[in-house]
Formats: C-alpha cells, sequence, structure tokens
C-alpha cells in the first residue's frame, strides 16, 4: 500500500464521519443508529482506546479495526434516502465549526463519568 492509497483512505474515512454526523442531526435516523453513531463518533475522537496504543502492534489495531467496523455498520443502519442526502450535502459540512478542545473535554467527562460508575458499582456489590 502507498502513501497516496493511505491517504485517499483517510480522506474517505473523514467523509463518512462527515456523513454519520450529519445523519446524526436528520430527524428520520432511527435512534438506534444515532446511539451507534455517537460511540463511533466518540471513540474515533476519543484519546482513551480499549486497546492502548503504546502496546506494540495490538494498540494500533483497535483503530484500524472497530472505527471501520463501526462506520461500515452506522451506515448500514441508516435509511437509504438519508445516506444519500447527506453524502450529497457533505460538501456543506466545512462550514459547521467544532473547536476541538470543547469536544476534548465533553469526551474524558464522559470518560470520567462512565469509570467512576463502573468503579462504583464494582465497590458496591459485595460477594
Amino acid at each position: 500500500m502507498n502513501i497516496q492509497t493511505l491517504k485517499s483512505k483517510t480522506k474517505e474515512m473523514k467523509n463518512h464521519l462527515g456523513v454519520l454526523y450529519l445523519a446524526f442531526k436528520d430527524n428520520r435516523t432511527p435512534w438506534y443508529a444515532k446511539a451507534l453513531i455517537c460511540i463511533v463518533i466518540s471513540y474515533a475522537l476519543s484519546p482513551i482506546d480499549l486497546i492502548p496504543d503504546f502496546i506494540p502492534v495490538f494498540g494500533y489495531l483497535d483503530d484500524l479495526i472497530l472505527v471501520p467496523a463501526g462506520i461500515a455498520l452506522a451506515i448500514k443502519l441508516i435509511p437509504d434516502d438519508v445516506l444519500t442526502e447527506c453524502q450529497e450535502n457533505i460538501d456543506s459540512l466545512p462550514s459547521i465549526k467544532i473547536n476541538g478542545i470543547y469536544v476534548g473535554i465533553v469526551i474524558v467527562t464522559i470518560w470520567v463519568i462512565l469509570i467512576y460508575l463502573i468503579i462504583k458499582a464494582l465497590t458496591s456489590s459485595k460477594i
């Protein structure tokens, strides 16, 4: 695989994330598709991975397998008419500005709350 192929695949994945974002905002997208879209986009943007990146080989496998698989599954759950419309409107996406630091704060906050709830559940259930 050469560098041009890798660049085109990366651009394609960014476009898919944009399509998912537009589909998430669409009222015709079912709730279960929106839930999966939320999980996929959050995981793709999250600094926290299931397998830390410093672990050789396996650290990047989750990014190379889970994110594209989640994107593919989410796209399959979106109705065809909504998906087509979102793909046509992808050019309007650059006008949408998201400040990365605020998104990062929200994602880290969600992870901290989840970790807190898991720890609380594990420590409160005495066997």
